[in-house]
């Protein structure tokens, strides 16, 4: 496999003293003339990479590049300039994981064939009349743009004919396999000829794409725009650490921290996703809910709201939001980081586009740090710990966005004349500073009366506060620790002999100890070097002991992701046993 890697030091020329045009790239003036009515103006990294190649050879291709970054333009520009209106023969299949996006994509190809004559793009997706697609295959279509199911449908209703497709896009492919469509895609490509070229766009490398790579394609060019796997450049990423049950106090803080946010809220589940969205509208906030639930109708609905800015803040599971492609988002809030943790990119990259910047939030418990380090090795950045905004900061953003907004405001002088006379005379008790006082009150009041007496929401590691820190440790009683061997453990792994141990809890497979706060760090970087009896130690910052008893069955499942084991004996013991000493 050929790669070509296009980093910060490459040869692109986009943002150079001497950028490089389209024309340059061999669009034909027909296609220009579309473009250059749509705003294009010097083509993106990824543009420059793919377009020439797709015009001067006929090698399949992996293009690897974030959300946002121009793809549809890069292959989609190429495809209509080939595109031939002698033949209505279906030449060209693009395939997407979501409506939403096969639809833009079939837009954005019509606007690039404006000028061009009798060139048919017609979108195939499910939620839609069948029969009204089915007519439209008749009539003919150079270019289909469909989604894998209802593609699949069509195909074994013998309504779409793919058998003489000249090039095969799988855009987002990645994704469609995240969505569960890896039968589907089997099947569609069985049906294709074999003499195809086939051109797949992801944002992450991941096995299962290397798997179509290794399968479907022959010989693949692999284009990258920056690193693999590697998070937007111009996307800032904190975390806030707080308890779990106050993530929506948290939310509610950043949203009124940041009076013009628009974002997006991700959620794991549809049921936490509407009811995180009804609390929102509940509290006066303009949010909805985007889910599976939803019929398509209600999804139209909620998308047309939130791209016109009725809505701010949009909360929705992965697998809805997948293919939304929304201009200007500032900030996507992780309101529960994604089970799999390579998801988080395409959070991310939902900001931060077209040079603009962005901020990806993840509310997280102590439980889930140890994630945001995961996080950070896939998208070669780090998080930055901030502290959840208290009330006098959030009164005071709020207090000057008033202002700010009473300073732009458009005046309508010739409606308003005819009042005047009598506000003036209604308010003429008033002097200046009282006027103003009391007319930033009216809106401002609110916010004041709520966060006069809040509390902070910060986790800052109460425990240190005492100074110990807890922490867990990948070993239990089935390897014969013990309260007085995990004592000797500690110091003489950290080669000191004076460290103050708290409560210990010795459970079966794992355990949890507390220590000097001060000598987190050392205990850190001493246990993960170490092996005990032949097994490597792990050991992570846990969460503050909170008086409760520990269940090993709260802890189990995560042992076992990080051992890659089953203790199926577990089961036939008690559990929430544990042996506890202080010392």
């Amino acid at each position: 496999m050929q790669k070509i890697d296009e980093t910060d030091n490459g040869s692109s020329r986009s943002f150079g003293d001497n950028p490089i045009s389209f024309e340059e790239l061999g669009i034909e003036p027909t296609v220009m003339k579309a473009i250059s009515g749509l705003g294009f103006k010097h083509p993106t990294p990824i543009q420059q990479e793919v377009i020439p190649l797709l015009f001067g050879n006929k090698n399949d291709l992996i293009g690897l590049a974030q959300t946002g970054t121009g793809k549809t333009a890069a292959f989609g520009l190429p495809l209509v300039q080939y595109a031939s209106s002698q033949s209505t023969t279906t030449k060209v299949l693009i395939l997407s994981p979501t409506r939403e996006l096969c639809v833009q994509i079939t837009n954005d190809l019509k606007n690039f064939a404006k000028y061009k004559e009798r060139i048919r793009v017609v979108p195939i997706y499910g939620g839609a009349s069948l029969e009204t697609q089915a007519r439209e295959l008749k009539k003919g279509a150079q270019i289909i743009a469909a989604t894998p199911g209802r593609m699949l449908d069509m195909i074994n209703r013998g309504k779409a004919d793919v058998s003489q497709i000249e090039t095969l896009v799988l855009d987002e492919a990645d994704e469609m396999l995240n969505m569960g469509f890896k039968e589907e895609l089997d099947s569609i490509l069985e049906n294709t000829p074999p003499g195809k070229r086939t051109l797949l766009f992801a944002a992450t490398m991941s096995r299962d794409i290397e798997r179509i790579a290794l399968n479907f394609m022959k010989d693949p060019i692999e284009i990258t725009i920056g690193k693999k796997n590697q998070g937007a450049e111009n996307v800032n990423h904190i975390y806030y650490l707080v308890h779990a049950k106050d993530r929506y106090l948290v939310l509610k803080r950043i949203a009124d921290y940041n009076p013009n946010i628009y974002s997006i809220i991700f959620c794991r589940t549809r049921l936490e996703t509407q009811e995180i969205a009804d609390k929102l509208m509940k509290d006066g906030y303009n949010a909805d809910a985007l889910h599976g639930d939803l019929s398509q109708a209600q999804r139209d609905n909620v998308m047309q709201k939130f791209r016109v800015r009725n809505l701010q803040m949009l909360v929705a599971t992965d697998v809805a939001a997948r293919g939304l492609d929304v201009e200007g988002l500032t900030h996507i809030i992780n309101y529960n980081l994604p089970e799999d943790i390579d998801q988080y990119t395409h959070r991310s990259g939902r900001t931060g586009r077209a040079g603009k910047s962005g901020v990806s939030i993840a509310i997280i418990n102590l439980k889930e740090k140890y994630k945001i380090r995961n996080i950070e090795k896939i998208i070669g950045k780090k998080f930055k710990q901030e502290q959840v905004p208290n009330g006098r900061e959030i009164c005071e953003k709020q207090l000057f966005d008033l202002i700010d907004r009473m300073e732009k405001v458009d005046v309508y002088n010739e409606e308003i004349k005819g009042f005047l006379p009598t506000i003036y005379k209604k308010l003429e008790w008033l002097d200046r500073e009282e006027l103003i006082k009391r007319f930033v009150s009216i809106e401002f009041n609110h916010f004041l009366d709520y966060y006069k007496n809040t509390r902070d929401i910060n986790e800052d590691k109460k425990r240190e506060s005492d100074g110990m820190c807890r922490f867990f440790i990948n070993m239990g009683r089935k390897d014969d620790l013990t309260p007085q061997l995990l004592i000797g453990l500690v110091n003489d792994i950290s080669r000191r002999l004076s460290i103050k141990i708290g409560k210990i809890d010795i459970m079966h497979s794992f355990s949890f100890f507390e220590a000097d706060a001060n000598y987190k760090d050392d205990i850190l970087k001493a246990f993960n070097r170490k092996k005990f009896k032949g097994h490597k130690i792990i050991a992570e910052e846990a969460e503050p002991y909170n008086g409760k008893k520990t269940k090993e069955k709260d802890h189990k499942k995560k042992k076992r992701k990080k051992t890659g084991k089953q203790n199926l004996g577990d089961k036939s013991k008690k559990r929430g046993q544990s042996k506890s000493l202080y010392v």
